[in-house]
């Protein structure tokens, strides 16, 4: 990620979410912009981190890791949306790793200019029990969907989740081996299982491959066969 020396930038994003409300004025002068790209990894699971993050644009994918190295997708996030919350309050390391999946922006500050200044802070703290239990309900709904659905639920609900900003119109990655295996661990199923799956959808006309590019071509109807989940 790269600091932004944008002020105005920061004052907008503050004004456009209602920041404003829940920081002091001495905290308002700590806090920065950071800029990312897809790809960025914004923490990893185990790190020290030092800054409680707050997306204001962009799409960010929240994902673990078992000891054997296999991935598996906890939620993605789009704005407005906290990362290091958790860290933050109990005192930890990451708990997950951190991605971006587009190019973004987030809001960055330090953890002990929070302790410093945020702690008794009604308004903050309000602000941060609503977060932490939003995180919860979709941690916990993520969980039920790779466990309680089948492949073709959770390919699709994967779809709609890296579709362009969220409005699932369309979505790219290069399909090559070594992603497609990324994502049958991401969504808890094997390699050729997931091939199959994937040749389902483009002979029913949902989805189309070609040339390691996938487009979503009948977007009403991914949704129905993600039956309303997402990973978000």
């Amino acid at each position: 990620m790269k600091k932004s020396k944008d002020r105005s930038g920061l004052d907008e994003y503050l004004e456009k979410f209602e920041l404003n409300m829940i920081f002091s004025k001495e905290l308002k002068e700590k806090i920065s912009l950071y800029q990312f790209h897809n790809g960025d990894i914004l923490c990893s699971k185990g790190e020290d981190i030092q800054y409680m993050y707050f997306l204001v644009k962009g799409k960010l994918k929240i994902f673990t890791t078992s000891p054997e190295g296999k991935s598996l997708i906890v939620r993605f996030k789009t704005p407005l949306a906290l990362i290091g919350d958790v860290e933050y309050i109990k005192g930890m390391q990451a708990l997950n790793t951190v991605e971006a999946v587009s190019e973004g922006i987030v809001i960055g500050i330090h953890f002990n200019d929070l302790r410093t200044m945020e702690t008794n802070r009604f308004e903050f703290l309000h602000f941060l029990l609503e977060i932490v239990t939003q995180k919860f309900f979709t941690e916990s709904h993520a969980a039920s969907l790779n466990r309680l659905y089948p492949v073709e639920v959770r390919l699709a609900s994967y779809l709609l989740s890296l579709s362009s900003e969220g409005s699932g119109s369309m979505f790219h990655k290069e399909m090559d081996k070594l992603n497609l295996m990324e994502i049958a661990d991401l969504i808890g199923t094997s390699y050729r299982h997931l091939n199959r799956v994937i040749h389902k959808f483009c002979e029913e006309g949902i989805i189309q491959r070609k040339k390691g590019v996938i487009n979503i071509k009948d977007l009403s109807r991914l949704r129905e066969r993600a039956e309303g989940n997402i990973y978000e």
